[in-house]
Parts: C-alpha cells; structure tokens; sequence
C-alpha cells in the first residue's frame, strides 16, 4: 500500500461514513449473491453483523497510518475467521462484494484509482487475516 493509496482510501470512507448502513446492506446482498455457500456462516438477523462491518472497516481505514496497531487487530480477527468456517476462498468474495459495495454507495466519486487503492488496501487486509488464519489452523 502506497501513501497515495491510503490517501484515496481514507478520503473516500469519510464520503462512506454517512451512507455506512447502505454500504453494509449492499454488501451483504452481493457477498450471498457471489458466495451463497457462506449465508449460513451468518445469523439470521445481520443488523448487528453490518454494524460490526462498518466499525471494523473505520478501524482498518483509520489504523492504516499506524499498522503497528491495525495488524495485531487484523491477525486476530484472521484467527476468529478461522474458528467461523470462514475459508481462504472466501475473501476473494468479500473483497469483490466489498468493491462493488463501495462502488455502488460512492457513484462517480469512485474512479478507478480509488477502486484500485481499496483493492490494494483490501488485498493486503486478507492476505494477513489468511496468513492468521492458517498459522491458527496449524496451531
């Protein structure tokens, strides 16, 4: 992740922040359109769930300038996953629903280069929670 990246990344979720509950139901309904198979990993009731999404996402966003604090709360949320059935698989689903989301909340606000800096952003986030969550396997 370069600083740029960052930049666009930060900037853009403080345009997310007020539409946070629509960006949460978005993607939730593009994650069990892609991956259906993970629909069953949820309760039933997702209102605490997107909650959930949203403040760990501002957390992400907001630790991305101090990573010595976000990657000890990355590589335990990477453990939890694991103890959820959540596969390596899965996070190309999120990633892609995570995308999309943001996409469909930030219209024309969301320029290539800003998909591509949450892209980065996310990929990074997923390899270290996969990295967890395999070390937690062989734990």
């Amino acid at each position: 992740m370069t600083p740029e990246q960052i930049a666009l990344v930060q900037g853009s979720f403080r345009q997310v922040t007020p539409m946070a509950a629509r960006i949460a139901d978005l993607f939730y309904g593009r994650l069990f359109e892609l991956a259906p198979e993970v629909r069953p990993l949820f309760s039933d009731d997702l209102a605490e769930q997107k909650k959930k999404l949203m403040q760990m996402l501002g957390l992400a966003v907001t630790g991305l300038n101090s990573p010595e604090t976000l990657l000890p709360a990355v590589v335990g949320l990477g453990e939890r996953h694991r103890e959820y059935d959540v596969s390596p698989e899965h996070y190309a689903s999120v990633g892609e629903a995570l995308i999309w989301a943001l996409g469909q909340g930030l219209g024309e606000a969301f320029t290539d280069e800003v998909a591509m800096a949450w892209a980065a952003v996310y990929g990074t986030l997923a390899d270290v929670m996969i990295g967890a969550s395999s070390s937690a396997a062989r734990a």
